[in-house]
């Protein structure tokens, strides 16, 4: 009985030594081992099945992936004096897990470095630039943009916020170097006015939309007046060339006419004394027109024994 007790607690002894001498590493992530606070041996990377001392090795685990700082918005003001909101974020690693454990310890002290060396470098940067220098990447901003912007902030693009983000970069990077930590981007995620500015802007927005309005009218209103002036130069154009044409037509029509009339009189007088009678006839006598004339009157000669009475 008591050798089996025996067997039964050096089993668990061993089952307990066992587990505390084997470590996993996954994919993902590295391990340090440190013996008295002292590191033993070179970071392990590979994933797999490792054995260490127990009881007296320590384990110390650290992400091997791209890390993201998140920053909170701060409110700073610009050169110009202009006050925005400026939210940015980074992509960090940690690229020498030993000395990441000497000088930082964990990702909390980690991130609580990145926040201040980034927001400070953040905003060095925009308290020695104009406004124009953070919303903005280029000289070549939409017509938007443009009328968003002040007076102040229409000026030549010397850095932009990709220029911004740059020198943020550079500047956290070389202060991180001797932190075990590889600094990789600095974005910026969000510019924004506060408040007092954002109500001028919005009303400066008002105003040069109000312009482009005006001037858009003006400029219809003068297109419509050149239309409206050529219309009516080519329509009297058209009407003047359609009455000479008709005046031409019509000095033809009446030349053809006399030049009938005459060979009908040459053919038969009479019968073109008649025509010409009846003509008059016509042109002279209407509905319900009364007539007083001499019966020795040519125009006598020709109307019907009916009228004669």
């Amino acid at each position: 009985m008591n050798k089996a007790l025996s067997a039964v607690m050096a089993l668990l002894v061993v089952l307990f030594v066992g587990y505390n001498a084997l470590f996993v590493v996954s994919e993902g992530h590295q391990v340090i081992i440190t013996q008295f606070g002292k590191p033993v041996g070179e970071r392990i990377e590979d994933a797999g099945l490792y054995f260490k001392i127990p009881f007296i090795q320590k384990l110390h685990y650290f992400d091997k992936r791209i890390l993201k700082w998140d920053g909170d918005p701060n409110e700073i003001p610009t050169r110009d004096k202009k006050y925005i909101w400026i939210d940015t974020t980074a992509r960090w690693r940690i690229n020498d897990p030993l000395v990441f454990l000497q000088r930082m310890g964990s990702l909390s002290r980690a991130d609580m470095t990145l926040s201040d060396l980034i927001n400070g470098a953040v905003r060095d940067f925009v308290t020695k630039n104009d406004l124009v220098e953070i919303v903005r990447s280029s000289d070549t901003g939409d017509q938007f943009n443009m009328s968003t912007e002040s007076s102040a902030t229409k000026k030549e693009v010397r850095v932009g916020r990709d220029g911004f983000s740059q020198m943020v970069l550079l500047s956290v990077e070389q202060k991180v170097q001797d932190l075990g930590i590889e600094l990789l981007d600095v974005l910026v995620k969000r510019v924004n006015y506060t408040d007092q500015v954002r109500e001028r802007v919005y009303a400066r927005m008002i105003s040069e939309r109000q312009r482009i309005a005006t001037q858009t009218r003006s400029e219809g209103e003068a297109v419509k007046a050149q239309i409206l002036g050529e219309t009516e130069k080519r329509l009297k154009e058209i009407v003047s060339g359609a009455y000479k044409k008709a005046q031409q037509i019509r000095g033809v029509a009446d030349g053809q006419a006399i030049r009938l009339s005459g060979e009908a009189y040459g053919v038969d007088p009479e019968f073109y004394r008649f025509m010409a009678t009846l003509d008059t006839y016509k042109t002279t006598l209407g509905e319900n027109t009364r007539l007083v004339i001499d019966s020795n009157s040519p125009l006598y000669e020709f109307l019907s024994p009916k009228l004669r009475k």
